[in-house]
């Protein structure tokens, strides 16, 4: 279940980054609107995965509410799931 929580996790902050770095900049300055409907869409599922496997991997693990309330916080933050996973997810795989 680690390995796929991390793999969500980087998926999500990878397309978040691409939502707001690339398609919504193309949207509202060069009036571009394609890029962003498909970014969205991919965005929105991986953000429903990553907190699907969240709620999954803090049942698994018994993680306090308090702590799983800050792996949904990663993910609305940017770089947040980055800075996640090098924090707290990598060493749980070296065990």
């Amino acid at each position: 279940m680690l390995k796929i929580f991390r793999l969500s996790a980087i998926l999500e902050g990878i397309s978040y980054l691409l939502l707001f770095s690339f398609s919504m900049p193309l949207k509202y300055w060069a009036n571009i609107t394609e890029p962003n409907v498909y970014i969205g869409y991919v965005h929105g599922f991986l953000f429903i995965a990553y907190m699907v496997f969240t709620i999954m991997f803090s049942m698994e693990r018994k993680i306090a509410p308090k702590k799983t309330t800050f792996l949904v916080l990663a993910s609305l933050l940017p770089f947040g799931t980055f800075y996640l996973d090098r924090k707290y997810l990598k060493p749980l795989s070296a065990l």
